[in-house]
């Protein structure tokens, strides 16, 4: 998820925006981030009609349903990378159509299996990150990362690409809306693995780290990535 996205940038207004190192976290991002993104994103999915899964995912290359293919796939990666302990690469596995995401789900399970998917993948990765001792350590190309690091990403490609899908079905996902992006993870996954970030709400923070969205003042990255070493 470090490549560019070819966004238009959102309107989001804020009062007093900063480019900063970001808040201390009350606390790492753990498990309980991850289911709490998890049901989130499986939300949004289970409330869309698969016609409507079918549209682009925003601006992004996929349509919706593929996005939240992709989603599940992180989880399973970064839930065998953290429970292996691989240290020099990804592990070696490849997907039977020959892409890079082995995750597919049968079209006729429609949005309910998909969405059941996604969070199942979740709930396996959130169980890996609850294991996993403080000292376990794995492979990433951005930095090799500790269970409250991979934990930190799970989020970010559930809130991030959560937030294409609101964009591809319609469905507002503001903090006044009836499904907002949950700030707590947000934030949390922010000071992680975001050295710089505007000091402002958690979850525009987190778009605008990503290049989603334009602050005020502040433009809308076109290259973006974390680091996801621990520090």
């Amino acid at each position: 998820m470090d490549h560019p996205q070819d966004h238009s940038p959102d309107d989001s207004p804020l009062d007093d925006v900063h480019l900063v190192a970001p808040a201390p976290a009350d606390r790492p991002s753990d498990a309980d981030d991850v289911l709490e993104s998890a049901r989130w994103f499986s939300a949004l999915v289970r409330g869309a009609t698969s016609a409507a899964l079918d549209a682009p995912a925003g601006d992004v290359e996929w349509s919706c349903w593929r996005t939240a293919e992709h989603v599940g796939d992180d989880m399973l990666a970064y839930a065998l990378q953290l429970a292996s302990g691989a240290s020099e690469d990804y592990l070696p596995l490849l997907a039977a159509d020959g892409g890079d995401d082995i995750v597919r789900v049968d079209p006729s399970a429609g949005p309910e299996g998909l969405a059941d998917s996604v969070e199942g993948l979740a709930v396996l990765l959130a169980s890996q990150v609850r294991t996993s001792a403080p000292s376990a350590r794995a492979f990433h190309p951005h930095g090799t990362s500790d269970a409250c690091g991979f934990a930190a990403m799970g989020v970010v490609e559930l809130l991030v690409h959560g937030y294409d899908v609101g964009r591809g079905l319609g469905v507002d996902v503001g903090p006044a809306s009836s499904l907002p992006l949950p700030a707590g993870p947000a934030g949390r996954a922010v000071a992680r693995l975001f050295q710089e970030a505007p000091r402002t709400r958690p979850e525009a923070a987190l778009l605008w780290c990503t290049g989603r969205i334009a602050l005020p003042g502040v433009p809308r990255r076109d290259r973006w990535r974390w680091d996801s070493s621990v520090r």
